[in-house]
């Protein structure tokens, strides 16, 4: 298993903090070794009072024919499709292990690459969308521009399920309140991520954010991919664009390659599991 700079001399499961416009992360690294995370470990470590507390668990693995792979689990112990915050941090932390401002990595989106800019922000390509009804996915054939809900949201996948509205004032939604609700929809069988987002500019949107298995968090990397997509596709923005969440800024570029997610990373704390946590949430 891989060592974590400053944790020689320590004993336990070795995790980091890291955040990305306060989307945050557990991070284990389990290159070299078995993977550790089950569903009642991710619930445990998600609980902000009796765990560490996150949005996302990313556990870090060996890949063939990537420099990494990356499994994500949400806080309530379901398994994540894809997580692009933590993406980027991950990688970050990889390619600073590595001495390199590049890196590919494999997650259950498939291969992705990721880059550091010469300004310290990092980028990932996190795909082309998925716009098909059955890629998404939704229950039926309907119009993924237009969908068969209040509000005329959009549906877009981006290695996980998202549903996009469009409304005047993203700050006035009560995401506590709909959030849930659109989450277990029957129209979505996998469940759905929840964004709410108003147009500022041509180049310049208002997000907000319900994550599936995880609640109202400050970002969401690939809810601002899954709403850039969908603001070109309305017509109410161009392909590249940036994103104000409830954290910060992220930028999106929607090229031929897929979809390019750009912002700042950080790397809070270092710590350790104790084998007692470890034995009581296998």
């Amino acid at each position: 298993m891989a060592v974590m700079t400053g944790m020689i001399g320590h004993s336990g499961q070795p995790f980091l903090k890291m955040h990305g416009l306060g989307n945050d992360f557990v991070v284990i690294d389990s290159r070299g070794g078995e993977a550790v995370t089950t569903p009642a470990l991710a619930r445990a470590l998600g609980d902000r009072n009796r765990g560490v507390g996150f949005d996302q668990l990313a556990e870090i693995r060996d890949a063939d024919g990537a420099d990494f792979g990356l499994d994500f689990w949400n806080s309530d112990g379901s398994r994540a499709g894809a997580c692009g915050n933590a993406t980027r941090c991950v990688s970050d932390y990889v390619m600073r292990g590595l001495g390199t401002d590049a890196v590919t990595l494999i997650t259950a989106r498939g291969g992705l690459r990721a880059v550091r800019r010469a300004d310290g922000l990092v980028s990932v390509n996190m795909g082309q969308p998925q716009t098909g009804w059955d890629e998404v996915p939704v229950a039926s054939a309907v119009d993924t521009l237009h969908l068969p809900l209040a509000g005329d949201p959009v549906a877009v996948g981006m290695g996980n399920p998202h549903c996009v509205f469009f409304v005047p004032d993203a700050e006035a939604v009560d995401l506590q309140g709909v959030g849930p609700t659109l989450e277990h929809d029957p129209l979505f069988p996998q469940r759905t991520n929840v964004e709410f987002a108003s147009v500022v500019a041509p180049d310049h949107l208002r997000l907000r954010v319900w994550e599936r298995g995880a609640g109202i968090t400050l970002a969401c990397g690939s809810g601002a991919c899954a709403t850039a997509v969908a603001a070109h596709l309305r017509g109410l923005t161009g392909r590249r664009v940036f994103i104000e969440a409830d954290g910060g800024r992220l930028e999106i570029d929607w090229r031929e390659d897929g979809v390019w997610m750009t912002g700042p990373v950080a790397h809070v704390f270092d710590g350790f599991l104790t084998a007692e946590f470890l034995a009581a949430h296998r």
